[in-house]
């Protein structure tokens, strides 16, 4: 098998502009819209949908790697990094607080040009806690670096990078490929989206880390859309890319074959165009947050209210398995008959739509009424 940092050619990618060129447009109408919407955001709801967004990435961009994070616990590391917690929250999984705070990084240092020190940076934060790992660091050791699955004998070799011994030659030469690279006569937006396609397979090919490269991957992604749009984006590409792993993998290792790239750069936009679509789904869900509590704050005490806002903290996809009475005795420590007599009378109410019987019976937030 030939990888595609084995051609002669290596790194010269080259694509079809004339079948990305619909794209280009597709995102285009998106992001005109979506900037649109956000200009209309107040500072506190801008400042919520950007949280998460950040939230999402990071706990999606660890999904993928088969490592998991309670939300409550990233989002708390990501306020905390910010400085919005008075007192600093109390963070359970401290292993959280490594790709929370590379989100932050990445997001208020997107117009930094880019660097072999900032990469190394970006490993050092978000395996700060690791040990029995090169940290801060690219790979070293004979060892071939190989992307496989499948069981023991039964290893099926995905990809394999270059050699240890040469990843600091190739991560110059990526470095100086992304802060010079000049795209054919396209608009900015086109050449974002070729950039941030690009320089993550790039990257995911030399993968240059121990561990990590996925992760770091996706955020450089991101910071090249941020670079070239002038503003950090409003979307969570990880989350798209996590819904549908097999086709995200199946795209590298097709890509990793040799130079010609135009499929996957037409997979990484359209998830980049789903992702922004996504984002849009939030600020209406956020929107629709203000006008709910509006029109129903006087029909709370402050206990249903802090239910009500747990809710609303799982955002468009909706509370896992809906709102329970037993869910609800643990969020707010009362009985289970004043856990069923509050739900009921909250459903009565239109703040909740009730939904099953007996043990079964789950409610969801009503916000039909405040579209």
């Amino acid at each position: 098998m030939t990888y595609n940092w084995q051609h002669q050619n290596w790194p010269n990618f080259h694509y079809d502009l004339e079948i990305l060129q619909p794209l280009f447009l597709e995102f285009s109408l998106e992001w005109a819209e979506l900037s649109g919407m956000e200009k209309g955001l107040s500072t506190d709801l801008e400042e919520e949908t950007v949280i998460n967004i950040m939230v999402s990435e990071a706990i999606k961009s660890s999904a993928i790697e088969g490592e998991f994070y309670s939300r409550e616990d990233v989002m708390s590391s990501i306020k905390n990094k910010l400085g919005l917690n008075k007192t600093p929250a109390r963070v359970k999984d401290r292993y959280s607080a490594g790709i929370a705070e590379l989100m932050v990084e990445v997001r208020t240092s997107f117009q930094l040009p880019l660097s072999t020190e900032m990469l190394k940076n970006w490993h050092k934060i978000l395996f700060v806690h690791s040990k029995n790992l090169l940290v801060g660091d690219w790979r070293e050791g004979k060892e071939p670096m190989q992307v496989v699955s499948g069981s023991i004998g039964r290893e099926i070799v995905h990809f394999e990078a270059p050699p240890s011994d040469k990843v600091a030659k190739e991560m110059e030469l990526m470095v100086n490929w992304y802060n010079q690279a000049n795209f054919p006569p396209i608009n900015a937006i086109g050449s974002a989206l070729l950039k941030s396609a690009i320089v993550h397979l790039y990257f995911e090919s030399i993968h240059p880390f121990e561990d990590g490269n996925g992760r770091i991957g996706r955020a450089l992604a991101e910071k090249a859309l941020s670079q070239f749009l002038g503003k950090p984006v409003l979307m969570s590409i990880s989350k798209i890319i996590e819904a549908d792993k097999n086709a995200y993998y199946q795209a590298l290792k097709d890509a990793q074959r040799g130079l010609e790239i135009t499929d996957w750069i037409a997979y990484f936009i359209k998830v980049i165009i789903t992702a922004q679509r996504d984002s849009k789904a939030l600020v209406e869900f956020l929107l629709g947050k203000v006008k709910y509590f509006d029109k129903y704050k006087n029909y709370m005490d402050d206990r249903q209210t802090k239910v009500i806002e747990r809710m609303f903290e799982a955002g468009p996809e909706g509370f896992q398995g809906g709102m329970s009475a037993k869910k609800y005795m643990s969020i707010t420590q009362v009985s289970k008959a004043t856990a069923t007599r509050d739900l009921q009378y909250l459903n009565e109410n239109g703040l909740l739509i009730q939904s099953g019987a007996g043990r079964s019976v789950r409610y969801e937030l009503n916000l039909l009424n405040v579209k």
